[in-house]
């Protein structure tokens, strides 16, 4: 009798803890990106803010490597799929052409010069790209062969300062 006892209540328990289980999706959902050019913010955190900040505010990063002495850019989160870069090892971020979030101007295809009216004039000028002295430290924008803005970077640090990974 005691055997049977045990059989039952070892398949009561069985069956009570499967009751409980739950299915999760394994993907890992993100808010939207919202980037303030003016203020050098995305959706409030500033391109110095550390690697756990940024992952605990973006969870969906598609890549990732820790700062120390063997990277070659310092510390990088990716989210290639939202075409979105932090580099915390050097303190900003980059948008390429395919970002997916909102922007508080809109930049990625404007005219070169366009922008002249709200970013001020460029502190240094390339071919390929504008650099502006912002208040919060630098902007960079560059240009495709249309002379439309195709990458936007902007740092906490200024344009002389700035170490941009190549």
């Amino acid at each position: 009798m005691r055997c049977y006892a045990f059989v039952l209540f070892f398949i009561s328990f069985a069956l009570t803890t499967t009751a409980f289980a739950q299915l999760k999706s394994s993907k890992v959902s993100c808010p939207a990106f919202e980037v303030d050019i003016l203020n050098g913010k995305v959706s409030g955190l500033k391109p110095d803010r550390t690697s756990n900040e940024i992952t605990g505010k973006f969870p969906c990063y598609t890549s990732k490597t820790d700062e120390n002495s063997s990277s070659k850019c310092g510390g990088m989160i990716v989210y290639k799929d939202k075409d979105i870069t932090f580099f915390t090892g050097r303190n900003y971020v980059e948008i390429g052409p395919a970002f997916k979030g909102k922007m508080s101007i809109t930049m990625l295809g404007t005219k070169r010069g366009s922008l002249n009216k709200v970013l001020g004039t460029p502190k240094i000028k390339d071919a390929t790209w504008d650099a502006y002295q912002t208040g919060y430290g630098c902007l960079v924008l560059y240009y495709g062969a249309d002379n439309k803005v195709k990458k936007i970077q902007f740092s906490t640090y200024g344009t002389d300062t700035i170490q941009l990974c190549e």
